[in-house]
């Protein structure tokens, strides 16, 4: 009975040898190729060896310790935003180009915000819409902006796995409240032509306040869930990305998870927060413009043209570059341009607003010079 024992325990042992020894020649093989060395196999003279479980084991718990020690090497914790490094020689005058663009759009907004609430007589809901539009603006350049122009003077930008998420954070949740905030003004302007007698009743201060609080709850708790799904991540690199902010598209390159379900969530979150907001500000212009046709004055018909002609091409911009980076599906050709599209609504876009909404219009104007009246 003993003897009987002690033999199975020797054949163990045998056979754990000699799986052991046929792993490490192979594992020596792996190392002559990639060293570009003639390899030898032990494994073509050696019989085929049944695999005990102790073997196995053996083999599953080097090939687990090898995964692991892996994926300690690879998971990165910093990202290098390259912006517009690729073209080295137009730093500079990105740097200047940018900077005047961060500097006009914080002074713009900055003053119609000031403006609104200053002034008695902008104390009206197109007004306070636009009070918050320009809160937003300026939060959104001062988002992606500063950390661009950073890294033109540098030549590089780096910013932590945490740090790149709050940001895009941030940026995602401001955009998201813009694409509800403008189809809540195209609202108001549609109520203000097509329904002047019912209008105050309509949009009293009351309505105008839950309009506007829930487009900024409903931007930034949707984009906390899309970013606590997001944060399952995890990136092992390359640690460069190109792009001048942190987007998500870019971030997903640099993840070394499966990026086929978080795509999808992109692609559903995207299209919730652009597609039914562009749907309602195109329809509220449509009736606005066939309320136009009918002003019997010429004059009136064209200044009412040219004022929703330029919110149209201002909106149709921020919209259509938005769903060509987030909603329509990824080509190559479309990957190229999403930095050019992501500078018309993350940069431009805020520098515009003010422009076209506020300070054309006749009332700020006057409100402006009272303004500065009084400052003088």
């Amino acid at each position: 009975m003993m003897s009987t024992i002690q033999w199975k325990k020797n054949l163990q042992s045998v056979i754990l040898e000699a799986n052991v020894t046929q792993f490490r020649t192979k594992r020596e093989n792996e190392l002559f190729k990639q060293k570009g060395k003639p390899s030898f196999s032990l494994a073509a003279s050696t019989p085929s060896i049944i695999k005990s479980p102790n073997c196995e084991g053996l083999f599953e718990e080097d090939k687990g310790m090898g995964n692991s020690k892996s994926g300690n090497q690879t998971v990165i914790a910093d990202l290098n935003l390259l912006g517009f490094g690729n073209v080295p020689h137009l730093q500079i005058p990105l740097f200047v180009l940018f900077l005047l663009i961060y500097i006009c759009a914080m002074a713009g907004n900055i003053l119609i915000i000031v403006l609104v609430l200053s002034e008695q007589q902008l104390h009206t809901p197109m007004y306070f819409f636009l009070g918050n539009l320009s809160c937003l603006d300026s939060c959104t350049v001062s988002t992606t902006l500063p950390k661009m122009l950073a890294g033109c003077l540098t030549g590089h930008s780096t910013i932590s796995i945490w740090g790149c998420m709050a940001q895009f954070y941030i940026f995602a949740s401001l955009v998201a409240t813009q694409c509800y905030l403008l189809a809540v003004m195209s609202y108001d302007r549609y109520l203000a032509i097509c329904k002047p007698l019912h209008y105050n009743s309509l949009m009293n201060s009351k309505v105008c306040f839950h309009l506007a609080a829930g487009s900024w709850v409903n931007g930034f708790i949707g984009m906390s869930v899309y970013i606590l799904l997001m944060s399952q991540l995890v990136f092992c690199g390359p640690t460069d990305i190109d792009h001048f902010f942190c987007d998500i598209a870019p971030l997903m390159k640099v993840s070394c998870s499966e990026t086929r379900t978080a795509e999808l969530v992109t692609t559903v979150f995207s299209s919730i927060f652009t597609l039914p907001p562009f749907i309602l500000t195109v329809t509220s212009y449509l009736f606005i413009i066939r309320n136009i046709m009918k002003i019997p004055s010429t004059t009136g018909k064209k200044r009412a043209f040219s004022t929703c002609s330029s919110h149209l091409t201002v909106v149709s911009v921020f919209y259509g570059t938005l769903m060509s980076v987030y909603v329509l599906p990824r080509n190559e050709r479309l990957k190229a341009l999403n930095k050019v599209f992501s500078v018309f609504y993350a940069v431009l876009t805020p520098l515009a607003n003010p422009l076209i909404y506020s300070l054309r219009n006749r009332d700020m104007k006057e409100a402006l010079k009272r303004f500065i009246q009084k400052c003088i």
